[in-house]
């Protein structure tokens, strides 16, 4: 077959139903477990297993969605434990026998950090009144306990001997900015006794505690400037080994395991660095020891078993994948269990990226990540959309995606910021963009757009910026002055920030404030290009009806525009059943603008 007759245009449906994503892998009963989300079925979560000689197959209720809504973003939807499931769904905390479509409500609620104790399941419940760590009989008719209770947020319930440790932050805080962690002696079916706080403080974020099987507790902290694991002997605290990059996720979600402990007394740690993960293993002596994998995007949820550690990892030819790596040998062997590649698309040719660093004012450098078009050549000129990812303390991520493939089989550049604020960079550049939101993460994706038509890359009048989120708000402000961008496109995107501190759920509302001050509210009379707006009218983290307003005041003042409202689809549009209405319809938007262009 010749290479060009294995370039093929990235179908709608097939960029859809290839963007099946894996989280929250755990290791349990001798098994693996991960929640898999298929938009194809309209982005339901099902809890998956996998047993050596068994394979990989469903095993939470059929068309049961396992999604936890505690502080919004969820994390730790469910725990596994003697052949039992304990699930989290959109009104409260469930069990049922694996592989029984038979569901037992045990409590109402909002509930997330599924933990299995000694005899107990631990959890973290919200109400509006704030959160409570919580204990549940795991036999008989469920007895749920309160272990503690805050007006702010609680995360993490890690269960030791004799001991138990949490997290805990205010409501002014978010858990990267401030977060503590506390310790206590606590017995199964017990209280907590004399609570003390170990570690965190106003300028640090300490994270993810678990208790190590030397009986030491272990955490990670961004005291540094980069979050890296240290131990607590009982005594005193140490760190295990300084690492230059983030041995931690930013905290969206409960849950989080970005390290775990191997049982010849080594550590395996998750490591980002910009928009590049990896897998380091610590020896008991300190020693760092990178590990070969052909993964560089590695989510935080680590599983081992024995000398054996599970992952979810991709790269930029291999969409996210569920797999195993053995780290006996030398050179360790990784074999796949689950992999999202629709099989349509299997050896398909993709868009690779490579790395671009370009010098903006201040003395900084911003790294984006540019898929060329598909199949083009080493001196390819096309249209470009820059893309700014959401949070805005996410990053770029190192791995394949094929909605972004769907544009670059179509001829565009698809090139990712990672402007200020962006985590994978430390603590004092991801706190950067603090008052300063709407100017510098512009200015950073400009700058890049810049460079491109500069150098000839990008072609004059066709060059796009789209975000999702928080990254809607950048693309909006970036069309609303003057600047290389042709066209926005803005997907579930915050419009005002001081009525989305208002509007957003209780735990985003300090980020929401630390954030504003820099550019405020989109000012519809600015917008100098046109708009697409695309929003879920189900959307309880950016409320649709300012999106509609700003749509409105886009009308009354000429300015182009379209929009487009999914009913019932919430935040996460590209996770929806409507995710191919919105690709088609971001295509048609930039289509447009190129032909209108062409046509003056």
């Amino acid at each position: 077959m010749r290479l060009a007759d294995r370039i093929a245009v990235v179908s709608t449906e097939d960029a859809v139903r290839a963007s099946v994503s894996y989280d929250q892998l755990r290791a349990g009963d001798g098994a693996l477990y991960w929640l898999e989300t298929r938009p194809e079925v309209g982005g339901v979560a099902t809890v998956t297993c996998w047993r050596p000689g068994e394979g990989a197959r469903d095993v939470s209720p059929e068309g049961f969605d396992v999604t936890s809504g505690v502080h919004a973003y969820g994390g730790g939807a469910f725990a596994v434990i003697d052949g039992t499931l304990w699930c989290v769904g959109g009104d409260g905390l469930y069990r049922s026998r694996l592989h029984d479509d038979q569901l037992e409500l045990v409590s109402l609620g909002s509930f997330g950090d599924l933990t299995i104790g000694d005899g107990e399941l631990l959890a973290v419940r919200e109400s509006e009144h704030g959160d409570d760590l919580i204990a549940v009989s795991l036999t008989g008719v469920p007895d749920i306990r309160a272990l503690a209770t805050c007006r702010g947020f609680l995360g993490a319930p890690r269960p030791g001997s004799g001991m138990l440790a949490w997290t805990t932050w205010s409501e002014p805080d978010m858990p990267w900015d401030r977060c503590e962690i506390w310790v206590a002696s606590y017995s199964p079916r017990g209280q907590v006794g004399n609570p003390v706080m170990l570690a965190g403080g106003s300028e640090e974020s300490a994270v993810e505690p678990r208790w190590g099987p030397d009986g030491a507790l272990y955490f990670v902290s961004d005291r540094s400037g980069w979050w890296n694991l240290y131990r607590w002997d009982g005594h005193q605290v140490k760190r295990v080994a300084p690492i230059a990059g983030e041995c931690a996720a930013e905290p969206w979600e409960l849950g989080y395991a970005s390290y775990d402990f191997l049982d010849d007394g080594r550590i395996v740690v998750a490591v980002q660095d910009g928009p590049r993960h990896g897998l380091v293993v610590i020896d008991p002596d300190g020693t760092v020891r990178p590990v070969d994998l052909p993964y560089t995007s590695i989510k935080p949820y680590l599983a081992v078993q024995g000398t054996t550690v599970a992952l979810i990892g991709a790269s930029p030819t291999a969409a996210p994948q569920v797999a195993l790596v053995h780290l006996t040998a030398a050179d360790p062997q990784v074999e796949v269990l689950a992999r999202s590649e629709h099989a349509k698309l299997d050896g398909a040719q993709v868009s690779t990226p490579t790395e671009l660093r370009v010098h903006v004012a201040g003395d900084r450098e911003v790294i984006a990540l540019v898929y060329p078009p598909t199949a083009s050549a080493a001196d390819w000129r096309a249209p470009v959309i820059v893309r700014a990812h959401p949070g805005p303390t996410a990053s770029c991520l190192l791995r394949l995606d094929w909605q972004a493939q769907f544009f670059t089989s179509r001829g565009f550049a698809v090139v990712d910021v990672d402007y200020l604020g962006s985590t994978g960079y430390g603590r004092v550049f991801r706190e950067a963009l603090y008052g300063r939101w709407g100017l510098d993460d512009v200015d950073d994706c400009a700058a890049v757009a810049d460079h491109l038509l500069a150098t000839g890359r990008a072609v004059p009048g066709q060059v796009f910026i789209r975000g999702a989120s928080a990254g809607g708000y950048t693309a909006l402000h970036a069309v609303a002055q003057s600047g290389p961008f042709a066209a926005a496109t803005a997907v579930s995107a915050i419009v005002d920030p001081d009525r989305w501190a208002e509007t957003v759920p209780r735990f985003q509302r300090a980020h929401a404030r630390r954030l504003r001050g820099g550019a405020g509210r989109v000012n519809a009379a600015t917008v100098q290009r046109p708009v697409l707006l695309v929003h879920g009218t189900a959307d309880d983290v950016a409320v649709v009806e300012d999106v509609r307003e700003l749509a409105d005041q886009l009308t009354a003042h000429s300015v182009p525009h379209d929009m487009l409202l999914l009913p019932d689809v919430g935040h996460y549009v590209a996770t929806s059943t409507q995710a191919g209405t919105a690709l088609e319809a971001e295509l048609a938007h930039y289509r447009f603008v190129m032909t209108a262009a062409a046509a003056d």
